[in-house]
């Protein structure tokens, strides 16, 4: 078969299955998980083995440092999977639940099912952890899942579904609900988004490239998850030790995901006496390019082109400008931002709420790092990505954000 009969044979499956996956109990789902999780843990050293394959082709392609730490699998990362596993089985499933329910003059009830979304496709590049949490949260909300991942690493995520299938059988159910294309040629990501007869949802996670192709060419309706170009503002009234913690955490911690923070905004007022400190702080760790009223501070940093101020870097860089005022902050910010997360520092309670309502972002911090915007820190077990639009979702998409709802009407003879 070639690329495309593959794809269609693979999303036709997907389809069969979830028409009775989704009336599988939550007891169900909760045992299926729990195989999967302890599957995973059964398999470390086989996972670390084909992991290395990845990691070894990677370096010897030249992947950066960052970019390579989103790529590796080892024993303590599988373990917090396994257990990422577990907390998604634990949540509470709200499928096959009536969310509202009202009486019309006629006698007739009507109400709103919970129910899923059918089958979810989900293109992702460079995170093997993405495998396991994207089919965690679609098994708990009922759905069938199609993954395909990235060549760059591809025999960590081939390694991944096949434990993962062996959960699922383990569990008595079909490994159907989990199809995995493995197929890195370009033609098998067209496909999927032309199978709109077979999939209900598609979420593109990865770089800007990969997110504009799917939202212009899709057929198949598309959930963004968008690029993390992260600010944090440093205002005039903020505690300088508090925002030297925040901003290190949110630029150092892992600079390589979407929630890291890209540029740091200054004002005026404390400039002179925050911008030494962070920089000893990022001192032969962090580069950061400054605009030209930093440069006045620093003028050892390389200067700041506009582009600095669009992009998502996904390394050890940082952008720096000093701004006169919040209202320049929130126009830099809502200019150059991808809508993820954005943080100000302030112990002014009038400047935040003004920061929080005038922000157009996904997730909006007062201080604290930006860093917090992922799925298990929301409580959520795991995500499917972070959406940057406004429909149907925003923000870390969790189990909830991976349901529909059908009208059901309750009558007793009731014509029109």
């Amino acid at each position: 078969m070639n690329v495309e009969e593959i794809v269609l044979e693979k999303a036709k499956n997907a389809k069969a299955a979830s028409k009775t996956f989704g009336l599988t109990s939550d007891i169900q789902k909760i045992d299926i998980l729990n195989s999967i999780s302890e599957e995973l843990l059964k398999n470390i050293d086989y996972l670390i083995s084909e992991n290395l394959k990845d990691i070894e082709r990677a370096k010897k392609n030249g992947m950066s440092k960052s970019l390579l730490d989103r790529l590796i699998l080892n024993e303590e990362r599988i373990k917090s999977i396994a257990k990422s596993v577990r907390k998604v089985a634990d949540l509470k499933s709200e499928i096959g639940n009536i969310s509202e329910m009202w009486k019309r003059p006629n006698g007739l009830m009507i109400g709103k099912m919970i129910v899923p979304l059918g089958v979810i496709a989900i293109i992702f590049e460079s995170r093997p952890n993405v495998t396991v949490d994207a089919t965690a949260l679609c098994i708990k909300s009922g759905n069938a899942v199609i993954l395909r991942g990235g060549s760059e690493a591809i025999n960590s995520n081939s390694a991944l579904v096949n434990v993962i299938h062996k959960g699922i059988e383990k569990s008595g159910y079909s490994k159907d609900i989990v199809q995995f294309i493995d197929i890195t040629d370009r033609k098998a990501v067209d496909e999927l988004m032309n199978l709109y007869d077979y999939i209900d949802v598609l979420i593109p996670r990865g770089g800007p490239s990969l997110i504009r192709n799917s939202i212009e060419n899709s057929k198949v309706p598309v959930i963004q998850t968008g690029a993390g170009n992260c600010h944090v503002y440093v205002d005039k009234d903020a505690d300088i030790e508090k925002a030297l913690k925040i901003v290190e955490n949110a630029k150092t911690s892992r600079p390589s995901v979407c929630n890291a923070a890209e540029k740091l905004l200054i004002h005026k007022d404390i400039a002179n006496e925050f911008l030494p400190k962070i920089n000893e702080i990022f001192k032969n760790k962090v580069e950061l390019r400054g605009c030209q009223q930093t440069l006045k501070i620093l003028p050892d940093l390389k200067p700041a082109k506009e582009e600095d101020w669009g992009s998502e870097y996904l390394d050890y860089i940082m952008a720096v400008k000093i701004v006169k005022d919040i209202d320049e902050a929130i126009n830099h910010i809502n200019k150059y931002s991808t809508m993820h997360s954005e943080a100000i520092v302030t112990e002014n309670y009038t400047t935040a709420r003004q920061f929080l309502n005038e922000i157009d972002s996904a997730a909006i911090y007062v201080n604290a790092s930006t860093r917090f915007t992922d799925g298990e820190e929301f409580g959520f077990g795991a995500e499917m990505g972070i959406s940057t639009q406004k429909l149907h979702v925003r923000g870390p998409i969790g189990i909830k954000e991976l349901t529909t709802t059908k009208y059901v009407i309750l009558g007793n003879g009731q014509v029109r």
